[in-house]
């Protein structure tokens, strides 16, 4: 069996940047261990990304605060991970789900048995959103998230998301 780690959105801008937490911050560390623990061939990673007219955008007329723009520095990988992922298969997406990411992973599922493991930023935006397309696109494969590798945009949405997620039959370790 196949086991595929995706990776959502570890970029300056949700660590440590202008929507950074605390508990962004404090998952570096284990998101560098799993990624450690996977063959590059079979880690993916997205990452969010914002052309200079975010704000006049209906996400940013929302969200009004300017994050993970194309080229600038909270756009790239946060830097404890970059040689981590440097050989892993990208995806940018200008949005929280990236249908790309959706149908490259359904079409490796229909030559082989595969599980997917979902880790990264925030819980209850990218990694939620990610976490159903997948498992919409793919209802009879095993998609899992481990908690201790993400972060939400608060504690309390976090948990949140994880019970959204664990209520869609996706596996929760």
């Amino acid at each position: 069996m196949r086991k595929i780690l995706v990776v959502i959105d570890m970029q300056k801008d949700f660590i440590d940047g202008s929507l950074g937490t605390a508990e962004a911050v404090s998952i570096v560390g284990n998101v560098k261990e799993k990624i450690q623990m996977y063959p590059i061939e079979d880690v993916f990673y997205t990452l969010d990304t914002h052309e200079e007219n975010y704000l006049q955008t209906q996400e940013g007329r929302n969200l009004p605060v300017e994050h993970c723009i194309k080229g600038t520095e909270g756009w790239e990988l946060d830097t404890a991970l970059k040689d981590a992922l440097k050989e892993a298969k990208v995806y940018e997406k200008p949005t929280f789900g990236s249908m790309k990411l959706a149908e490259d992973l359904k079409r490796i599922t229909e030559n082989e048995e595969v599980e997917i493991e979902l880790i990264g930023l925030c819980t209850d935006i990218c990694v939620v959103s990610n976490a159903l397309l997948l498992k919409a696109a793919m209802p009879e494969v095993k998609i899992s998230v481990d908690e201790k590798c993400c972060a939400g945009v608060t504690p309390k949405k976090h948990d949140a998301a994880i019970e959204t997620m664990r209520s869609c039959q996706i596996e929760i370790v």
